[in-house]
């Protein structure tokens, strides 16, 4: 399903629901950060997706690192609590979904990168190379942040 991500923008359609969703950032020994490229907006993100039913939060985290990126992982702590109003997506069944995610952090456990059918490309990126990429600003949010070694949690 095709999405397209609203941010501050003025002309957005109105929010019509709102679902838990989480995402993982993991690095592995070199530093490097384990990224995807989405199929259905071809921005490079970390990986992540929504909750389901009969599962903690950070099992679905760790469940959507290993379906979209093939990497296994471990959640080790929480970066931050993003809910902002004015981040809308918008999916091509008419569902125009306002933002609501906790991000992870979380220790690369194993695993070999590889596509999936939300993602058309599986990568670890030096830190350095973060900038080239085509990323939302929200997704970039949840990199200032967890890259900040900051320890407090960021909320919004």
């Amino acid at each position: 399903m095709a999405r397209v991500d609203y941010y501050n923008d003025p002309n957005a359609p109105k929010a019509n629901s709102i679902a838990v969703a989480v995402s993982a950032f993991i690095q592995d020994d070199e530093g490097r950060i384990l990224m995807i490229r989405r199929t259905d907006n071809d921005l490079y993100s970390i990986p992540g997706g929504q909750l389901e039913l009969g599962e903690t939060l950070s099992q679905a985290a760790v469940r959507e690192v290993r379906e979209e990126t093939g990497i296994e992982c471990e959640v080790t702590g929480v970066i931050g609590l993003y809910s902002n109003p004015n981040h809308v997506i918008a999916y091509d069944d008419g569902e125009v979904r306002q933002e609501f995610s906790i991000c992870f952090r979380a220790r690369y456990v194993g695993g070999v990168p590889r596509k999936s059918l939300e993602s058309k490309e599986v990568t670890w990126v030096s830190r350095g190379k973060l900038e080239a990429l085509n990323i939302h600003p929200s997704i970039r949010l949840r990199l200032d942040c967890a890259l900040s070694n900051n320890e407090e949690v960021y909320f919004s």
